[in-house]
C-alpha cells in the first residue's frame, strides 16, 4: 500500500525520527554492556598525611598514633590565674565633652576602649588616670562606671 501525497518534507522527518529512535536503542544497549559497577580503583581517593587529595594509599609503616584523649573539641577551659580584675585602670586618650564621647588607653593591655557620656560616674578630661569596667557594646568593647582616681 502506497503512501499518499508523501512530499519529500514528510519523508525526511519520518527518516530523522528512525534514525533518532535507532540511536536511543544502540544507546541503551551501549550502556547495558558497560560494566555497571565501573572501576572502583579509578574512583578512590586518598588523603595525605598534610590533607592533599592522593591516588595512592599512604604508606602503613609511616602512619602516626593519635591519643583521642589530646584532642580537644570545645573552647579550652580558662585558668582561674588568667582572669584579669573586672575594674581596670587606665588614661583617657580623647574625650569629647560637645558629643559625649572619647576612648581610655588600658594600663595593662594598651588597648584603647569606647567610652560614652552616659557611662561616667565623674566628669573626666584628657590625660586623667580614671578606673573603669569594659562591657561589650554593639560595636566593640565599651567602658562603664568610668570614675576618676585620685
Amino acid at each position: 500500500m502506497a503512501r499518499s501525497q508523501e512530499s519529500f518534507n514528510k519523508k525526511e522527518v519520518r527518516n530523522k525520527k528512525e534514525k533518532k529512535r535507532k540511536d536511543k536503542v544502540a544507546k541503551r544497549l551501549a550502556k547495558k554492556d558497560q560494566d555497571k559497577s565501573g572501576n572502583l580503583d579509578d574512583m578512590i581517593a586518598y588523603v595525605d598525611a598534610f590533607g592533599n587529595i592522593t591516588s595512592t594509599p599512604p604508606d602503613p609503616d609511616k602512619v602516626e598514633e593519635i591519643i583521642t584523649e589530646n584532642i580537644e573539641i570545645s573552647v579550652p577551659k580558662r585558668d582561674t590565674l588568667m582572669e584579669m580584675d573586672p575594674i581596670r585602670k587606665g588614661v583617657v586618650s580623647f574625650f569629647n565633652e560637645a558629643k559625649g564621647f572619647g576612648f581610655l588607653k588600658d594600663s595593662e593591655t594598651q588597648e584603647s576602649v569606647f567610652v560614652h557620656a552616659n557611662n561616667l560616674i565623674d566628669e573626666i578630661k584628657d590625660n586623667n588616670m580614671v578606673s573603669f569596667e569594659v562591657e561589650m557594646g554593639p560595636k566593640g568593647p565599651s567602658a562603664v562606671k568610668v570614675k576618676l582616681i585620685k
